[in-house]
């Protein structure tokens, strides 16, 4: 089993400093990567970065992550990116990246995302510039998403995780107010998700959501915000091929 940690919306400031470093020290002992989804920090300003940079620096092993809204709050996002990057993090916007772990290959394709909302209830592209814009912005992530998944479908990697802040499914939406989930998430990101495929879809943004979903293709999504599962990170077990085993395959657990 590949052990991914995952953890979003920490909102980190400058009296924070310190606050999940002892509970990521352990992270060797029980995790083979950390993923962080999304805002990092409370207003995306570059002493929060350097505070959560810190937070995450030498920690044992690889720190993948995607940016948030907050994090692009004070429209620097270039810096904060900078700064987590310097640390080590790799921070990912429709891109990809490749964690070796053992003898397996695990991708990590990665946006923000966008609002938009869900199939029968979403925005259209049409109507005045802005709505246009608004609904172009969403789908340039999700295409980004897509083309990063099948980057890495290309380059043969054993396990494939789609990483975004915004969610990709109403389900894991279950307790926010249903007049707020088009500024949520968006299917555009399911799509490209079931279209590229992966192994496992995590994202959080969503304080009030529920953890488990899926999407229609039959991936499973994970809602990782820390108001959501309550804790430093939590940790998901995902099945390696065979050929890189002595058993069979398994479920995505937790």
């Amino acid at each position: 089993m590949i052990r991914i940690a995952a953890v979003g919306d920490i909102h980190m400031g400058p009296d924070s400093q310190g606050l999940l470093r002892p509970a990521f020290d352990t992270l060797p002992d029980c995790a083979d990567v950390l993923l962080l989804a999304g805002d990092l920090t409370r207003h995306g300003t570059p002493q929060e970065a350097r505070v959560v940079a810190r937070e995450v620096e030498g920690l044992g092993v690889p720190v993948v992550a995607v940016l948030g809204n907050h994090d692009h709050h004070d429209e620097r996002p270039d810096e904060v990116t900078a700064i987590l990057q310097d640390a080590g993090t790799r921070v990912l916007e429709g891109q990809a990246t490749v964690v070796s772990i053992g003898e397996a290959r695990v991708g990590v394709a990665g946006t923000k995302g966008f609002g938009g909302g869900f199939v029968g209830r979403s925005a259209g592209e049409f109507g005045e510039p802005l709505m246009k814009e608004f609904v172009r912005y969403s789908r340039q992530c999700a295409d980004g998403l897509r083309a990063a998944l099948e980057q890495l479908d290309e380059e043969g990697c054993d396990v494939r995780v789609a990483l975004t802040h915004f969610s990709p499914v109403p389900e894991t939406l279950a307790g926010e107010p249903l007049e707020i989930y088009p500024f949520l998430g968006s299917y555009l990101l399911a799509e490209a998700i079931d279209t590229a495929g992966a192994d496992l879809a995590v994202h959080g943004h969503a304080h009030a959501g529920t953890e488990h979903g899926m999407t229609s293709g039959g991936v499973r999504v994970r809602n990782v915000a820390q108001p959501v599962i309550g804790r430093a990170f939590h940790v998901y077990h995902v099945p390696v091929p065979e050929r890189l085993t002595a058993g069979g395959t398994g479920e995505v657990a937790g």
